[in-house]
């Protein structure tokens, strides 16, 4: 007698991840303040504003980055060291931390911020 797996439905697969947030088309966003409701983010942060980054939050996007094998391995070394110094980061909130900085330097200092002058040396 075969036996028969039950598989989630498609329903439960592709749920939103809020559970008490309304379903809506892709591209839509709720205006309103109540829970579920989306956020609206400017494009352009806010003159002044020291760009943060998101730290241990449920990120809603995701973007995959290869590395080689030496970059992993130093990403790595970096995580290791800062666990040394009693800072506990996975590798993906190290990555947003260094991102953040780099990119708060380029709103900074423009065409002189290192990520500039690197990425023209190329």
């Amino acid at each position: 007698m075969a036996r028969r797996v039950n598989l989630p439905a498609a329903d439960d697969l592709f749920r939103p991840t809020d559970d008490d947030a309304p379903s809506r088309p892709k591209g839509q966003t709720a205006q309103g303040k109540g829970k579920g409701a989306v956020r609206a983010v400017p494009d352009q942060p806010e003159p002044g504003a020291t760009r943060r980054p998101s730290g241990r939050v449920r990120h809603d996007e995701k973007m995959t980055v290869y590395v080689t094998s030496e970059e992993l391995l130093d990403i790595e070394h970096a995580r290791l060291t800062l666990r040394r110094h009693g800072i506990a980061v996975d590798r993906g909130r190290l990555v947003r931390e260094a991102l953040a900085l780099v990119l708060a330097e380029l709103e900074a200092e423009g065409e002189s911020s290192a990520l500039v002058k690197r990425l023209a040396e190329e």
